[in-house]
């Protein structure tokens, strides 16, 4: 029997809740199940509730700056969860994933630079590529047999180009692809060749289904470390988004004094005082929710996949190595994205995100967030019957 209550039902209404209370603002009606924005139902583990509320019972809020004590969590977590030695001194502070792709790019590449991505993958991708005026080079993952692979001879051809900086997203957003050693050193060796600095989205690397390893691109050989942002958070792991707190993993001293340099000159100095204690509490007592967490999500991926494939033979889904996020393959439904979003907020009542959100390739998908009490999840998958079957 899972120690943590995932099954209890908590009303997020009223609370500024992104996913909760914006579904008017994005999907035209409150009345919807909202399964799309990816955070979780769940609250975090007791240690961070606590370290949050004696800070807020000592009542002085003043400036304050991450100790080193933050980074050495950060250091022991990478440590013991994924076998990966680092530097305390390699660790930098950012508000979150999204503004360290935008430092990075402004940090690594000039005006109308090329930066490449795969998509289908997490839409900020493309948003700050585009608004911080640089290109956007696409070399698209393929779907063979229902997984996601890379095309390695487009990919280099692209990196051919004069791509700067290669936006990696390792496990992928939305399709919950990890990528193999092999596939990460492919990536690493044709960087190193074409001089492409990488940028490694890895906020998803905690949250990994069984029989399965995360491998960060950067622990396997220290030239790949030297030409490598990677970026984690406890945001998404222990369903903490809200404190906007993450880490970057910056090994070479030159990469990680210019990736500074750009968060000086946006006037970033550090962290909340509960983005910092958030973050540290979070690491350092947060493995066995988590272990408890993924035990949950696994009930709720089988319970997913069980139902669409008896009851929706019209859509596929598209199996996660991690993430709590469902990829679903709505093409033998033979209808186009605005059919799709209709029926689904018409007739099912159930707010997904749409596939077209993450670039080509992502066509005929929507993406749907299994985070949520199973009696919630359950609801969902009916109401997504209600709209397809």
């Amino acid at each position: 029997m899972n120690q943590f209550n995932f099954h209890q039902k908590i009303d997020r209404e009223n609370t500024a809740s992104v996913k909760w209370d914006m579904t008017k603002a994005v999907f035209g009606t409150t009345d919807v199940l909202p399964m799309w924005v990816a955070d979780m139902d769940f609250q975090p583990p007791e240690e961070v509730k606590k370290a949050l509320e004696e800070r807020m019972d000592h009542g002085i809020f003043g400036y304050t700056y991450a100790p080193d004590s933050t980074a050495e969590a950060i250091v022991q977590w990478l440590n013991n969860r994924h076998s990966w030695k680092v530097d305390k001194v390699s660790i930098l502070y950012s508000t979150g994933v999204v503004p360290s792709i935008a430092t990075a790019i402004q940090a690594f590449t000039e005006k109308d630079d090329k930066v490449m991505l795969q998509s289908p993958v997490y839409t900020p991708f493309f948003e700050m590529i585009k608004k911080n005026g640089r290109t956007v080079v696409n070399s698209q993952l393929k779907l063979e047999n229902s997984r996601y692979q890379i095309d390695f001879e487009d990919f280099e051809s692209k990196l051919k180009e004069g791509v700067k900086l290669f936006l990696l997203c390792n496990p992928h957003n939305p399709g919950g692809r990890m990528w193999t050693e092999e596939e990460l050193r492919k990536i690493g060796e044709l960087c190193v060749k074409y001089d492409c600095t990488i940028l490694s989205d890895e906020i998803h690397s905690d949250l990994i289904f069984k029989g399965n390893k995360h491998i960060s691109i950067a622990s396997l050989d220290q030239r790949f470390a030297d030409i490598t942002i990677t970026c984690i958070a406890p945001t998404k792991t222990w369903n903490l988004a809200g404190i906007q707190a993450s880490a970057a993993v910056i090994s070479n001293d030159q990469l990680r004094k210019a990736f500074q340099e750009e968060q000086g000159k946006q006037g970033f100095f550090t962290l909340s005082a509960f983005g910092i204690l958030g973050m540290e509490a979070a690491y350092r007592h947060g493995e066995k929710w988590l272990d408890g967490l993924m035990a949950y999500l696994e009930e709720n991926k089988k319970t997913a996949a069980q139902f669409i494939k008896k009851e929706l033979s019209g859509i596929n889904m598209i199996e996660p190595d991690g993430t709590y996020l469902l990829w679903l393959d709505c093409r033998r439904l033979e209808m186009n994205d605005d059919e799709l979003r209709k029926q689904l907020l018409e007739k099912g009542k159930l707010a997904l995100e749409p596939g077209p959100k993450y670039g080509p390739g992502g066509e005929g998908f929507v993406r749907m967030n299994i985070a949520c009490p199973h009696e919630v999840l359950v609801d969902g998958l009916e109401r997504l019957k209600r709209a397809f079957g």
